[in-house]
């Protein structure tokens, strides 16, 4: 049975290289932050920000992947894991309240700052589509296989879809999205395959669970 993959990516993460700055500026507050403990934002206003919520957010920015509380706390070197969910939850406030065009998501196990996804359809040009997430047919629906019945048996998956699949799952482990999750117990012990986090934040999801319901 064929399970197409939903298009599931809800946003374009919001971060910059800051190498890709002018030579003759300096790098923005964001950035010093996280080297300059003796900046302290003023957080003037309703939507200012304070020490604690601008290092976090500086860290979101920054960071080209899903941060977990623990890496954050690392980062930031904010110390308690309370202060650091408190502010990540104020500057979502702060985002919905101010009707901003980021927004902090939980996805993949961490936290990411992506843009609204009514503006993606807009933003989508502007950014260069990586040749490792340009998947066939039949790449997507072995995808979708594994992440729906994982772990997963490379027989069981042939079975499935009526066709050999080695060179598929090769490609797929090649870019990340699928990863050896154990052995059968079965006669050889053969592999197991599943998804990775990778394939979690491609697609938009904080966990397995938010996968969409297939109906038969």
């Amino acid at each position: 049975m064929k399970h197409p993959l939903v298009n599931l990516h809800r946003g374009v993460p919001a971060r910059r290289d800051p190498g890709d700055l002018p030579r003759n500026r300096r790098p923005s507050l964001l950035f010093r932050l996280l080297s300059d403990e003796g900046v302290q934002p003023a957080g003037k206003g309703e939507l200012g920000r304070d020490h604690h919520m601008a290092l976090v957010e500086a860290a979101l920015f920054t960071a080209d992947e899903p941060l977990s509380l623990r890496r954050l706390m690392t980062v930031t070197g904010i110390g308690d894991v309370a202060e650091i969910q408190s502010a990540i939850r104020r500057l979502q406030n702060l985002y919905e309240k101010g009707q901003s065009a980021f927004q902090a998501e939980e996805l993949a196990g961490g936290f990411q700052l992506l843009t609204r996804p009514q503006l993606h359809p807009r933003l989508i040009r502007l950014r260069q589509t990586s040749s490792e997430i340009r998947l066939s047919p039949a790449a997507r629906e072995t995808l979708t296989i594994i992440a729906y019945r994982q772990p997963i048996m490379r027989a069981d998956i042939e079975n499935i879809r009526g066709v050999q699949c080695g060179d598929i799952l090769r490609l797929l482990m090649e870019r990340g999205l699928v990863r050896i999750a154990g052995r059968h117990p079965s006669l050889g012990r053969p592999v197991l395959y599943g998804t990775t986090k990778k394939f979690l934040q491609l697609f938009g999801l904080n966990s397995l669970q938010d996968l969409p319901e297939v109906h038969p």
